[in-house]
């Protein structure tokens, strides 16, 4: 704060000095106006000309002042020389001035700046018969140098200034102690928080800082917990993805230290098989892995969102897993609204939501079975349903279904737990609501099936620029 104050310093005096001059300049403008009303009382006319009875003594008054040199003139309406200084210039623009009035303005006589009062003086006739002048009025000016004022404009600069040299390092000392020892808390926390350790997480004592930046410590607190979440998630996700891997990698590596011990060709070939079976189950937990990573780094409401056609995304998802039904022996459908169902989301994700609904419903399901996906709009929003003839979903574990690598036991269908763990963080990312239910349209005590629903929310209303 020393550069401002500084800088405001030598501001501050300029601005002293013009107003000191303006209160300079009233007193002395006053007796300028007097000694103007004085003179033009003196001013006749006699005989159809201007004279002045003005007397000695009173232009000795006049003229007497042992700091500035006064000038005075009377001229006639003609502009004719009266009496007084002839070097006195006359006023610009003297058709705008009115009789009677004094008027003010800033002048040079010699070279010199001189301030001027003048009027013009209505004359009253002296002599019975006289011509009346009626052009104009006479003019009469007194006028003086301004070395009065500039001391006392300098006097009171000087009344100001020299106080101030007193006062300006006062304040600067004031202004170092006050702000040096208000941010000391905020010194000893950042020494606190430098002092931390890298993986030191815990919240900052809030009890130690000034109130004014408690809200700033509590959302640095709330940043640090949200951080130690995410870094506990991905400790937690590379465990789980390290320990899902393990399977199918031993599984690779003993179908090929077999296929290397066999010399029957049908072995080696039965061999070969389950390593492309183990090596497909690795590469579709891989690209789960990869889908699930790429779905929670996805932005809120953001990236690459833009309206969506949920019919159309549903009837493109439907159409790609057709071959995989038939080789399953299930009866994949697709139920289309009535109207058009447009939401905000990202195109990509929403058809990775799909893809994986209608992929865990297909293994699930038995063959003959049914899959249908259907699309129907819900207020201004939408709904995306897909539903199976499966064994369906005890209703205890319905909250744990969606948990990452968490398996039904005893379900038997192959499979890497990630499938329901990428919906639910890809319906979170568009604000979805998720329900799973019974098959209200299956009969089968054996096979209730299952019904995924997500709720997704109208579109925003953009507001207009």
């Amino acid at each position: 704060m020393l550069a401002p104050l500084l800088l405001l310093w030598p501001m501050s005096i300029a601005i002293t000095y013009l107003v000191a001059k303006s209160i300079a300049n009233q007193p002395f403008d006053r007796a300028l106006e007097d000694s103007v009303t004085v003179l033009a009382q003196q001013v006749q006319e006699v005989n159809g000309k201007v004279v002045s009875r003005l007397p000695g003594s009173a232009r000795d008054i006049l003229r007497a002042d042992d700091t500035d040199s006064v000038y005075f003139q009377i001229t006639g309406p003609h502009g004719e020389y009266v009496d007084g200084d002839r070097e006195l210039p006359r006023p610009w623009d003297e058709d705008k001035f009115s009789t009677g009035t004094v008027n003010f303005r800033n002048d040079n006589v010699h070279g010199t700046q001189v301030r001027v009062a003048f009027s013009y003086v209505n004359l009253p006739a002296s002599s019975e018969g006289a011509e009346r002048i009626e052009s104009r009025p006479a003019l009469v000016q007194v006028a003086e140098t301004l070395d009065k004022r500039a001391q006392l404009a300098n006097e009171i600069i000087k009344g100001v200034i020299l106080p101030q040299f007193i006062v300006l390092p006062i304040v600067l000392a004031l202004v170092w102690f006050a702000l040096s020892r208000g941010l000391s808390p905020l010194a000893e926390l950042q020494e606190r928080i430098r002092a931390r350790k890298p993986d030191d997480l815990s919240p900052i004592d809030a009890r130690q800082v000034p109130e004014e930046i408690s809200p700033l410590v509590g959302s640095l607190n709330d940043m640090l917990e949200r951080l130690s979440q995410t870094i506990d998630m991905q400790k937690r996700f590379i465990a789980d993805a390290a320990h899902q891997m393990k399977t199918p990698l031993a599984g690779m590596r003993m179908q090929s230290e077999l296929a290397l011990r066999q010399h029957d060709a049908g072995e080696i070939h039965r061999s070969l098989e389950q390593l492309a079976k183990s090596s497909e189950s690795a590469t579709r937990l891989v690209n789960q892995l990869l889908a699930l990573a790429r779905a929670e780094n996805q932005p809120h409401s953001g990236g690459a969102s833009g309206d969506v056609d949920l019919a159309g995304l549903a009837r493109d998802c439907v159409h790609d897993w057709v071959q995989a039904s038939f080789a399953q022996g299930i009866d994949l459908g697709f139920e289309p609204p009535d109207q058009p169902v447009l939401i905000r989301g990202n195109g990509l994700m929403l058809r990775e939501l799909l893809s994986n609904l209608i992929d865990n419903a297909l293994r699930y399901t038995p063959r003959g079975g049914s899959v249908t996906v259907r699309v129907r709009p819900d207020g201004a929003g939408g709904i995306l349903e897909v539903e199976d003839t499966g064994p369906g979903i005890a209703p205890h574990e319905r909250p744990h279904v969606f948990e990452r690598f968490y398996r039904i036991l005893g379900s038997g269908a192959p499979g890497s737990g990630l499938g329901l763990a990428i919906v639910k963080e890809v319906a979170q990312q568009h604000g979805a609501e998720i329900d799973v239910f019974d098959n209200p349209r299956s009969h089968s005590k054996k096979y209730p099936g299952c019904l995924f629903r997500l709720t997704f929310p109208p579109p925003p209303v953009e507001e207009e620029t």
